[in-house]
């Protein structure tokens, strides 16, 4: 396990350190002409990630006076790649997928938890397969190093069971389903929408997921850590400009849901599946997560267990304060607080 799990560091997190020396990054946030660039976010595919497009249709960036713009990646890693590159000024990303570049000295703040994964990551197996123990010897699929390796590596560990134990094949989420789907692996570990259609088409079942532990899978908005201190007016807007949606949203859920699935290109109904597989964080939920604490409901807490059990796998260096990456003042604001 330790061998993959220094390639998935290698792969995913030193590729982009090193281009990050040598070119120095991509500041998107420059100013040409005395007027600011917009401010670039990343997203990928994944329910609560969407909800930035109902921020923009609606207005709400327009509404708070600040440019945004959204660049999808349908691959994850390669938004992760974006943010540590500095080829965007933000990403939607999860916290453990934000401890290996705070650990290479990539300086970042989260500044906004969007939504806790409630389901919405899961392995999905074959019909057949009654429990984790079961997959002994199966042939598994998920991306290297995502935050889906983690909850199967935690649902493995919880069992007595380590990587060696199955048959582990890396693949992008975008293919380890379609993978399911056509019989070339016994389980996948998939987050929503791919979880869904590998359940219809591959006539799978799910067989652990992040309800079975809760507060792991955190999904935050990350900024470089320049542009927060240069423009922290916008990262303010844009943070308010959220909270809006996430009202209209409650409000106007049907509607909502339609425009949403069509950027998902899924049904309505599927895409539903997919938001009730979250838990969308209000500004009050946000004060809480930035607040230490002594369970998973914390961002602190939650932090230093992934960097201590990532650390034990080698796939983070040490991290001397977890606390650098929270800054809170922003959904502080935004609350009233």
């Amino acid at each position: 396990m330790t061998k993959i799990m220094k390639m998935c560091l290698t792969l995913i997190m030193l590729m982009p350190l090193i281009t990050l020396a040598g070119c120095g990054g991509n500041n998107s946030s420059a100013v040409e002409g005395g007027k600011e660039d917009p401010v670039t976010i990343a997203l990928s595919p994944w329910p609560g990630w969407y909800m930035w497009y109902l921020v923009e249709e609606k207005g709400f960036f327009e509404k708070h006076g600040v440019d945004v713009n959204l660049q999808f990646f349908p691959v994850y890693s390669d938004s992760l790649q974006a943010l540590a590159t500095g080829k965007v000024d933000a990403n939607s990303q999860t916290l453990s997928d934000t401890l290996a570049p705070l650990s290479k000295g990539i300086k970042l703040k989260a500044v906004l938890v969007n939504d806790n994964s409630f389901g919405g990551d899961a392995i999905v197996s074959k019909s057949d397969i009654a429990s984790i123990k079961d997959l002994k010897g199966k042939t598994v699929a998920t991306e290297l190093g995502t935050v889906d390796h983690l909850l199967l590596l935690t649902a493995l560990a919880e069992n007595g069971m380590k990587e060696s134990d199955i048959n582990y094949v890396n693949m992008t989420v975008n293919d380890a389903g379609p993978a399911f789907i056509a019989g070339q692996s016994d389980a996948s570990v998939l987050w929503e929408p791919f979880q869904t259609k590998a359940v219809k088409e591959g006539k799978g079942k799910v067989l652990f997921s992040s309800k079975d532990t809760p507060g792991l899978i955190p999904d935050l908005l990350v900024f470089k850590e320049s542009v927060v201190n240069d423009r922290p007016e916008d990262v303010q807007k844009i943070v308010d400009a959220w909270f809006d949606a996430l009202a209209y949203f409650q409000d106007h859920q049907e509607e909502a849901i339609e425009l949403l699935a069509k950027h998902a290109e899924t049904t309505p109904e599927d895409f539903k599946l997919g938001m009730d597989s979250i838990k969308l964080f209000t500004a009050e939920e946000n004060i809480q997560a930035f607040t230490e604490g002594s369970d998973y409901t914390s961002l602190k807490f939650t932090a230093e267990k992934t960097a201590k059990f990532l650390q034990g796998l080698d796939m983070v260096d040490s991290i001397d304060d977890v606390t650098i990456l929270f800054d809170p003042q922003f959904v502080q604001k935004a609350a009233g607080k």
